[in-house]
């Protein structure tokens, strides 16, 4: 293996390309060491500059590790003299190369080639290279590009084995499925070759920049060819990627006909063709319901309004003649200011999320690359200013998409600008929430962040979207402002306008034209007034209601929410996109955001939950065979416990500082020995009150012995349902599955409920559930103590409670878990509340 050492001036400029680095690697990493910065000056700013000692200590380091040799990657100027010392101070005992490479492209290149093993030389080749993909797309005459890859002709062409496929992705191979055909190529003696020119060019498998050169699109055919022991399998592997579209069909995009005039090859002939599992668009689960994914919990109803569609791509027509490109590039500057100040002047009257959101979009509209690339093309290429910034767009959506995950859902944000900058320069309006004064649930194939962040002052009840994911901007916003939404709804936009519709965020539905009656009693509901403050029944049972809350801003508004306390401080907020964990100042400082707005009140602090849909770099492994049931949440203390230490260091020091009454919570966990252990740390960490997340059935089963070592629990609804059902809360086809009126669910919180009463300690609820006011009372009724919430439930939920005795609770909860589906639990809990509102 080939070890990498990353020089920089900038410790974040190395982190953030090694990070990018990474995510092209699906499976083995190489070793890379980052010797970037020069420390940091007296008020512990990071000083920007290179130390050739810590250079030299990375290349040690490697050394030590065991790696066959070593390339050094530098940006600029001082990092290669740096650099060309160290190689000298290191005396290493196996080859180092200096790599005159680009060096964000270069390092991408070279962790994919050495994850497929290729030794030095071919590992500094392919750093090397790495410009010639943007070089050859962007048509830069003065860059020389590299020499072309040399073809291979096997010593016995007869043993060469060849397979067509269509590349079927909607962005060709682009920089990930690039690095995955790398990966998976190996050694194998694997080529392709693009089909869609005569002689059309080929690149070696295993050459990530080769690969970007070839230029596959979307439809283009390929001919792959291997040779040697393995060739099938290299074969059937290569094909079955490009077949599977690397992971990147849309089930709403066609798949490209596989072509009709391709002959039988001699691979072909002697084995099948994989057919590819075609996605099938999700049809509604009932007459009159659509189903996607919930992401935001909460019913609403209300008369659909569908967002336009966004504006019409802008014509490359007429050319732009040689004396006007330079006035014509001029225009695209004071558009993308003009867009920006007005972003930023709704940033300025927004809070929270929403202005956070607003002050990215107006920052990401001046971006200096779009608006300079754009000027570029209309002085190169003659484009019309409104086609040459569309164009210039397109591109950096592409790359975010390479990226994937939640990159790849910002997206989204590139287009936002793009539509507003081009709608400025063509003088038109861009397509938006509706401003009316009548309650609407919004329906949009997608929604731009600079959109969702302006809903809190509209009549919009819930949000229904036909793309869209768990971390998209319409998901954080939607939760944010309390909003029900649903993602992923197949054709949510053939919705005629003005059709009534229920929105249920929690089982992922959207109701067609559901009964009258419905409506007018979830519209009465949203006119609630303020919550006072107190979570109380009929009968004066108190039953507090607390805050889920995420960051220090999301504390302040769940005070002024007059919530009674937090049932749920999530702290992953100070980990995330983080290649190193924070230390235990950095976390103190961020606890104590949180705390100092519930001074005197209960705050339960839930440990890090990282994993499963939240991987962090620093704590969960690179690939996990099914990472729901993986390392998560408590789990990770297994292979890092000073992880865990320092995050309880941090709290109590945080805890002391600050009056907020600190309670502390493991999540994920199955054992009384995981609870034992995680109470005996929190209790030398100076943390008296503990407590253990309720989130699989194993922990609802031994509630009774858990409470023998820790002094409450609290139910994760979310991940008790998923586990439970066996139904990944995420998988929108699912959705029926992931209901928390499950009765199996109920009936695993029924028996939480009675171990909490008999050990006299408390239950909480800090799952979405809390938040829905038609389970609240069956909650309580199962010996639910407490419910935490979105802060904008607090008053539906504590008025819903406040109509209710705890007898009549209970009856609500026996109905609901006697029940044999969660639709009858529902509905036999619904009749029996219903007679006490009677």
């Amino acid at each position: 293996m080939i070890g990498i050492v990353v020089v920089s001036h900038s410790r974040g400029l190395a982190e953030a390309a090694l990070q990018l680095a990474r995510q092209m690697v699906p499976g083995d990493r190489p070793p890379v060491r980052l010797a970037a910065g020069a420390g940091v000056d007296a008020d512990g700013a990071p000083i920007l500059g290179t130390d050739a000692t810590l250079v030299a200590a990375a290349i040690g380091e490697l050394q030590a590790d065991g790696v066959d040799g070593v390339l050094v990657l530098m940006d600029l100027g001082s990092a290669v003299l740096s650099a060309e010392l160290a190689v000298e101070l290191a005396a290493a005992t196996v080859p180092v190369r200096l790599a005159p490479a680009p060096f964000v492209e270069g390092l991408l290149a070279a962790v994919v080639s050495a994850a497929a093993g290729a030794s030095l030389d071919a590992v500094a080749a392919e750093a090397a290279g790495a410009l010639e993909a943007k070089t050859g797309q962007l048509g830069d005459a003065d860059v020389a590009p590299a020499a072309p890859a040399p073809a291979t002709t096997p010593t016995d062409a007869a043993n060469v084995l060849r397979r067509r496929v269509v590349v079927r992705n909607p962005l060709g191979i682009h920089a990930r499925p690039a690095a995955l055909i790398a990966g998976v190529a190996g050694a194998s003696e694997a080529r392709l070759r693009l089909r869609r020119l005569p002689d059309g060019p080929e690149a070696d498998a295993a050459s990530l920049s080769r690969l970007l050169v070839l230029g596959a699109r979307r439809g283009d055919e390929l001919e792959l060819t291997a040779s040697g022991p393995d060739a099938a399998d290299a074969l059937d592997t290569l094909a079955a990627l490009v077949d599977d579209g690397f992971g990147a069909l849309d089930a709403a995009e066609p798949t490209p006909a596989e072509p009709s005039s391709a002959e039988p090859t001699p691979a072909e002939s002697t084995r099948a063709e994989p057919t590819p599992a075609q996605p099938t668009p999700a049809e509604p689960a009932a007459a009159g319901v659509l189903r996607g994914r919930g992401v935001s919990a909460g019913r609403a109803a209300a008369p659909a309004a569908v967002l336009a569609a966004p504006i019409a791509e802008p014509s490359s027509e007429p050319a732009v003649a040689d004396a006007d490109r330079e006035a014509e590039a001029g225009r695209i500057a004071p558009a993308a200011a003009a867009v920006a100040h007005r972003l930023a002047a709704r940033a300025a009257a927004a809070t929270g999320e929403a202005k956070d959101i607003l002050e990215a979009t107006a920052l990401m509209a001046e971006d200096p690359d779009l608006v300079a690339g754009a000027a570029d093309l209309v002085r190169t290429a003659g484009l019309p200013a409104a086609r040459a910034l569309w164009d210039t767009a397109g591109a950096h959506e592409r790359l975010l998409a390479s990226l994937g995950g939640r990159m790849a859902e910002r997206v989204t944000d590139i287009r936002d600008v793009r539509d507003r900058i081009v709608a400025e320069l063509l003088g038109i309006e861009v397509p938006g929430v509706p401003d009316r004064d009548d309650p609407f649930v919004l329906i949009a194939r997608d929604l731009a962040p600079a959109d969702t962040a302006t809903l809190g002052g509209s009549a919009c009840v819930a949000l229904v979207t036909e793309l869209g994911g768990p971390n998209s901007h319409t998901a954080i916003i939607a939760r944010a402002l309390g909003l029900p939404a649903v993602v992923s709804v197949h054709d949510a936009t053939a919705i005629a306008n003005g059709t009534p519709v229920l929105v249920d965020g929690e089982a992922g539905s959207v109701e067609l034209d559901p009964p009258a009656d419905v409506v007018a009693a979830l519209g009465a509901r949203a006119a609630t007034a303020a919550f006072d403050g107190h979570g109380v029944l009929a009968d004066g049972h108190a039953v507090p209601l607390l805050a889920n809350v995420g960051t220090a801003a999301d504390a302040v508004s769940g005070a002024a929410a007059g919530a009674e306390g937090v049932g749920l401080f999530r702290t992953e907020f100070c980990f995330l996109d983080r290649d190193t964990a924070p230390t235990i100042d950095e976390q103190v400082a961020a606890y104590r955001g949180v705390l100092a707005p519930f001074a005197g009140k209960k705050v339960v602090v839930r440990t890090l939950d990282a994993g499963s849909d939240k991987p962090l770099p620093f704590a969960n492994a690179d690939e996990e065979e099914n990472p729901a049931l993986g390392v998560r949440g408590l789990r990770i203390a297994r292979r890092n416990p000073a992880l865990l230490d320092d995050q309880l260091a941090a709290l109590a020091i945080a805890a002391a500082a600050e009056q907020a009454k600190v309670e502390v919570m493991a999540p994920m966990v199955a054992t009384v020995d995981e609870a034992r252990d995680f109470a005996d740390r929190c209790r030398a960490a100076g943390l008296q009150r503990v407590g253990v997340m309720i989130e699989t059935p194993s922990a609802a089963l031994l509630a009774r012995e858990l409470f023998e070592v820790v002094d409450f629990v609290s139910l994760g609804t979310n991940d008790l349902t998923q586990y439970t059902m066996a139904a990944d809360r995420l998988l929108g086809e699912l959705a029926d599955l992931g209901d928390a009126w499950q009765p199996a669910v109920l009936r695993l919180i029924a028996t939480v409920g009675e171990a909490g009463a008999a050990a006299g300690k408390p239950v909480g609820v800090c799952g979405e559930a809390g938040g829905d006011p038609a389970l609240a009372p069956v909650l309580v009724g199962l010996g639910v103590t407490s419910l935490s919430m979105t802060p904008r439930a607090l008053g539906t939920v504590a008025e819903r409670l406040g109509c209710m005795r705890l007898e009549e609770c209970r009856r609500a909860a026996a109905a609901a878990i006697a029940s044999p589906t969660a639709a009858a639990a529902r509905a036999a809990a619904t009749a029996e509340l219903a007679r006490v509102t009677a």
